[in-house]
């Protein structure tokens, strides 16, 4: 006769415990024993980074090392604009003076010498604005470079890392500029002599400033998104400008629409931004002033003074986070590319385990080339 309790299950003391994994995921649904998640020792975690990471993080930058980020783009754009408004106001003063001062037979001519002054005194600022932006642009580099490994450096060990590679970076600048003004200054000459001829010859040129401005502005989209990576490449991995240009030509290769969304978002955020922030004070500013001096009682050119300087404060603050941010998104896009392509998040973890056991000195910088 059957046993009557021989249908029953096994008791758990009878039966064999089953294999981890064999009944689906342990109870709470947490991840198997052994498995960790990718370190995050500082920035941003060490893997291949998500489409919103790449959205945030330039924005991190700024938090977590304020003095160094911030104050350095300050000092730039406060640099920059002394340079400006010493240089082209003093040489605009006296040209303004000569020709006031000129007789009527001399007015031509000093006049048309004072207006070449005054140009050629532009060139001074926009040479030092070059330098001061490819030395702001290294920094951010080495910032975004440093602080993904935990490391938070200081503002003077920050200029020092850039100002290795300044004259790089320098130069690319330059090139890259002249790749935007010489085909744009042959399209504005070719059209301006098509428009001089007039008659058939006008319709043409109209023609060829649409379509030629158009295919120049696909061009630069394209030139910008397939060399964007150039200034890390030159900073982090050392290499010269040819290199470096052909290496972020490839780490750019399949990841041309991902890397140009992520720089015109942030771009866009940015300005959006910087437009909420302007807007509202320019018209307080109109308000402000109408409610102080209702009857126009002081001079007209105190308020006129009075905007002046704050619109000069307001754009060099603004112009600070913006150049700090559409700097380490470039950045931050070169480390993503590297992961994915490369493994260099495999390096880097294993940089922060060995820093971290004190094991740190005389480590390879994991951010060089491969075979560097």
């Amino acid at each position: 006769m059957t046993d009557p309790q021989s249908w029953l299950p096994p008791t758990s003391a009878d039966a064999p415990a089953p294999a981890f994994g064999a009944y689906g995921p342990p109870p709470g649904g947490g991840q198997p024993p052994g498995w960790t998640p990718p370190p995050r020792p500082g920035l941003i975690p060490l893997r291949p980074l998500g489409f919103g990471t790449l959205l945030w993080a330039p924005f991190q930058v700024l938090r977590r090392n304020p003095k160094a980020t911030f104050g350095s783009a300050l000092i730039v754009q406060a640099a920059i604009t002394l340079v400006t408004l010493v240089v082209v106001g003093l040489v605009t003063f006296f040209a303004l003076g000569r020709i006031d001062s000129a007789s009527a037979s001399e007015r031509d001519a000093v006049e048309a010498g004072s207006i070449a002054a005054i140009v050629l005194s532009a060139i001074v600022p926009v040479a030092l604005s070059v330098i001061a932006s490819a030395l702001l642009q290294g920094i951010i580099v080495v910032e975004v470079a440093r602080g993904t490994l935990g490391e938070k450096l200081s503002l003077g060990r920050l200029w020092r890392a850039a100002g290795r590679r300044l004259w790089p970076l320098v130069l690319w600048a330059v090139l890259l500029s002249a790749a935007v003004l010489l085909p744009a200054g042959i399209l504005v000459g070719g059209v301006a002599l098509l428009v001089a001829l007039g008659g058939p010859w006008l319709g043409l040129g109209v023609a060829l400033g649409i379509l030629g401005g158009l295919a120049l502005v696909a061009g630069w989209i394209w030139l910008f998104t397939k060399t964007s990576l150039a200034p890390s490449l030159i900073v982090l991995e050392r290499l010269g400008i040819r290199r470096a240009v052909s290496r972020s030509w490839s780490l750019t290769g399949g990841y041309f629409w991902r890397t140009l969304g992520v720089q015109f978002l942030v771009a866009t955020i940015v300005n959006v931004v910087a437009q909420i922030v302007t807007t509202p004070l320019s018209l307080l500013f109109g308000v402000a002033v109408s409610l102080v001096d209702p009857n126009a009682a002081f001079e007209a050119w105190i308020p006129s003074i009075f905007l002046y300087v704050l619109t000069i404060f307001t754009a060099l603050g603004l112009g600070a986070v913006t150049a700090v941010i559409q700097s380490a998104t470039t950045a931050l896009i070169y480390i993503d590319l590297r992961m994915r392509k490369e493994g260099l998040d495999l390096d880097l973890q294993r940089y922060v385990e060995a820093a971290g056991a004190g094991r740190g000195e005389g480590l390879a910088d994991p951010y060089l080339a491969p075979g560097a």
